[in-house]
């Protein structure tokens, strides 16, 4: 059974996933007759509180505890944690496959950053983000590339957008560049860093108008699908040496 990104999230907020160990502490250990309440210095631990009764519980490998949450499933990914104060983790459980048990995590180096692993019980289950978008592993979630701390935007995208230095406003402008390549592509320079943008189905990037227009309104253009495979498109300019 193949299982998606959607399906972790609801077996973690519905508690279906089990803890990786549980042993019990001694009573005075509990701040509140109920609750759940961190342990210091260790994120991925905690104390369930009930009827004064404490027991002590690991989340598992790779999942951290937030004591924000009072009725869902405790244990959530990294990105939705604050471990202020709380640094210490549990060993880590890695596979063949995964680094940890459970989390998100990049597949390639900087100049390939659209594709990531959902690890779940430290089966890998790959994914890949929407054209032009870039995995960024401190959100775990698909973002503009240039947004990506990580990621080498320009090589990623094959484009690297002109400058001009007697311009004092360069960075604060929105530039568009069709890309030579397909007409239903185009490149939009944000603050100096290219965003690949994607006309819809029958349109095609007019330069002249920096919009998509009915394709049949684009001087050399006609409708055309989007191809399987990404192209590198040259830098304007300049071209980046890499595989198609």
């Amino acid at each position: 059974m193949t299982i998606t990104t959607t399906t972790v999230r609801l077996l973690i907020a519905c508690g279906v996933l089990g803890f990786a160990s549980s042993a019990s502490v001694h009573k005075d250990s509990c701040p509140e007759k109920n609750g759940r309440f961190s342990v210091p210095s260790q994120c991925d631990a905690y104390i369930e509180c009930i009827d004064g009764i404490p027991e002590h519980k690991l989340c598992p490998e790779g999942l951290l505890f937030n004591p924000n949450v009072r009725f869902a499933y405790p244990c959530e990914y990294p990105a939705g944690v604050n471990c202020d104060g709380r640094p210490n983790r549990q060993t880590p459980q890695p596979t063949d496959d995964c680094p940890h048990q459970y989390g998100f995590f990049k597949i390639g180096d900087q100049q390939n950053c659209g594709k990531f692993m959902s690890c779940v019980e430290g089966r890998a289950h790959v994914f890949h983000c929407p054209e032009g978008l870039a995995f960024n592993s401190e959100s775990y979630r698909c973002d503009w590339p240039d947004q990506v701390p990580d990621c080498d935007v320009e090589s990623f995208l094959g484009l690297r957008c002109p400058s001009d230095p007697n311009d004092e406003n360069r960075l604060y402008k929105f530039e568009f560049y069709a890309s030579p390549y397909d007409c239903q592509r185009y490149f939009v320079c944000v603050n100096g860093r290219p965003r690949l943008q994607v006309c819809e189905e029958g349109k095609a990037f007019s330069q002249l108008e920096n919009t998509c227009l009915p394709a049949h309104n684009v001087s050399g253009c006609e409708p055309l699908g989007l191809p399987h495979e990404k192209k590198k498109v040259p830098l304007i300019g300049t071209v980046i040496e890499g595989e198609s």
